[in-house]
């Protein structure tokens, strides 16, 4: 493997960088000289391994691929940092130190954690000690045979939640894809054969009717003289299976197990989405279009770069084909993202987009979600919604209205009132849809609550509502879900064995039982009403019907009070209304204020609390 990677590598670089990577090639033989597998193969193996990675399927350069040598003598010989860059330079050591575990036994949160970010910490750099890791991690992986079957899980787990969506932020489509379907074939062995098993009967029991409308596509491209390959890919069975998981439904009622894949060749970068257009012109003329069937990721690429125009025909089988109409340089960067195009510009900015999300994370602050939250942050599943004047943000599947609020300021996040999606009125807890366009109205007597912690996906809002609550001050005390105390009523306490006092009304059954039990947890309590806080209530009213009567009873407690109705039904049969008005309130004795005004209102028999 090392004379391939010598061959592959000449091409690239001068002879002095030759040179020291045959340097770097025996310096590594040396320093893991006696050393084994697990798999009982010489050590060597695995840094050849992934400096072939790097060199031909990442394609970087010739420190990269010493490092990619190196990365492992620091951390299992004799050798140190300083011997390294005694003999290849700062460079290099740089990047074998990002790739050097800690040793000492203290980490922040955990040793895996901790490593996790000393890798991402170097992005400050550069970006290549990444690649580097996600190479050492996929030769791992094709070698994780050999490990134990706790080993496997902690590797594989390791990678499904870290490395892949690491490897999709870069764009590395190709790498995140095998790291994914080997880690969930050693994960669940037994469920990876068994869709492997179902995707390969798919593959022969479609093969014709494929052939068939693939050799159709070209006969379409031919007529026009467009240069382009055509070809069936089936998605890997961790795809399946994941779609399987989030739908339930099994395999056969998933949907575009497979796609067809156009990629045709341009030279000229800015007739691509012409090119890409005219393809899917002429194929609508020779195939029907499903309606709304096209996504356009040529004029807003996904987050991590990706890049193609996707569209729904109808095969002369009667089945919805998924067409995917790419260039070649689109597949290219689709394939290797980050290290596609090398310009100093393009990699500045992959690197200030990696940062800006780390930023986002709060990256450097203590935190036990760090994993789960760069996780959410680094995977694919990615909608592009847009401001009214058009300005496009990306933000997670599955994102609310307050969401797309928070990532445009955390003021508009706090204060958000509604939403206008599409230009329709909806609640700010409102699940978005790709290519939305949303409009947040704020009010600066609106604050978070504490369900909306339910309704945020991402980092920016669930790190700003984390600390907004974080600050206000902790209760004294619970009260009691079953019957809802109200400042100014009669209620006793009770200390639970947490310390924390909860407050019942002196009547409520809960407490009755308690006192017959637990006597000496009986506590007098303070229990003052609070400007800010209200206490919902419902009152059921009984009236004869006249003209303005609703309005009566509702100026009671709008105008009055100036206090808000957050429910309100009111059936009239007969003559006789019946109404049940829901509302906050704070106090008792403010309910019983609302409750003798509406009972003097002209035609109100009856005004009974249903609740409080």
């Amino acid at each position: 493997m090392a004379h391939k990677l010598f061959y592959v590598m000449e091409k690239r670089v001068s002879a002095e960088d030759m040179a020291r990577i045959c340097e770097a090639f025996e310096f590594a033989c040396k320093a893991h000289e006696g050393q084994l597998r697990k798999s009982g193969d010489p050590y060597i193996v695995h840094p050849v391994a992934v400096a072939m990675i790097v060199a031909e399927e990442l394609q970087l350069g010739a420190n990269p691929v010493i490092a990619a040598f190196l990365h492992d003598v620091v951390e299992d010989t004799e050798y140190t940092i300083n011997d390294i860059r005694q003999r290849f330079g700062d460079d290099v050591a740089f990047l074998v130190s990002v790739m050097t575990k800690k040793s000492d036994g203290r980490y922040e949160i955990s040793k895996q954690v901790d490593n996790y970010k000393q890798m991402l910490n170097s992005i400050h750099y550069d970006i290549r000690a990444l690649l580097i890791k996600l190479a050492d991690r996929l030769h791992n992986m094709r070698t994780l045979g050999s490990m134990p079957p706790h080993k496997q899980m902690k590797i594989a787990g390791e990678t499904d939640f870290f490395y892949a969506p690491l490897a999709n932020r870069l764009g590395l489509y190709t790498i995140k894809i095998e790291m994914e379907n080997l880690s969930f074939r050693y994960r669940c062995p037994h469920e990876y054969e068994y869709i492997s098993r179902l995707i390969h009967r798919d593959e022969l029991r479609h093969e014709a009717r494929l052939h068939n409308f693939t050799d159709k596509i070209r006969e379409v491209l031919q007529k026009e003289h467009i240069d382009a390959q055509v070809y069936a890919e089936f998605r890997p069975p961790f795809s399946i299976w994941r779609k399987m998981q989030k739908t339930g439904d099994d395999f056969n009622h998933i949907p575009f197990r497979h796609v067809v894949e156009i990629v045709f060749a341009c030279d000229d970068m800015e007739q691509e989405k012409d090119l890409a257009l005219k393809i899917y012109s002429r194929l609508t003329s020779a195939f029907s279009e499903k309606p709304c069937g096209i996504v356009n990721y040529l004029d807003v690429c996904k987050e991590n770069g990706y890049q193609s125009f996707h569209v729904q025909l109808l095969s002369d089988f009667g089945y919805w084909e998924e067409v995917h109409i790419s260039s070649e340089r689109m597949v290219r960067n689709n394939h290797i993202g980050v290290v596609a195009e090398r310009r100093e510009d393009t990699v500045r900015l992959w690197i200030e987009k990696l940062r800006s999300v780390l930023k986002d994370l709060e990256f450097h602050q203590k935190d036990s979600d760090f994993i789960i939250d760069v996780s959410r942050a680094f995977y694919n599943d990615n909608i592009m919604v847009f401001t009214p004047n058009g300005k496009g943000l990306n933000l997670p599947k599955g994102a609310t209205a307050l969401d797309f609020a928070f990532e445009i300021h955390s003021d508009i996040g706090e204060h958000a009132q509604y939403a206008r999606i599409n230009g329709l009125l909806s609640s700010v807890k409102t699940k978005l849809q790709r290519g939305d366009i949303v409009e947040i109205g704020t009010n600066p007597d609106v604050h978070p609550q504490q369900n909306w912690k339910e309704y945020v996906m991402t980092y920016k809002g669930k790190g700003f509502l984390k600390r907004y609550f974080g600050q206000q001050e902790k209760p004294k005390y619970h009260l009691c879900s079953h019957c809802h105390p109200i400042p100014g009523e009669e209620v006793i306490g009770f200390i639970e064995n947490d310390g924390m006092t909860t407050i019942h009304k002196r009547n409520c059954s809960v407490a009755i039982q308690l006192a017959s039990k637990h006597g000496d947890s009986i506590v007098s309590v303070d229990y003052e009403e609070q400007s800010n806080i209200l206490h919902s209530v419902r009152i059921h009213v009984l009236a004869i019907d006249r003209l303005h009567l609703l309005n009566d009873m509702i100026n009671c407690i709008t105008q009055e009070l100036n206090l808000s109705i957050d429910d309100l039904n009111t059936k009239t049969v007969d003559n006789i209304v019946n109404c049940t008005m829901t509302f906050g309130v704070h106090s008792y004795n403010e309910l019983q204020t609302i409750n003798s005004q509406i009972s003097v209102i002209d035609g109100v028999e009856e005004v009974k609390i249903l609740n409080s």
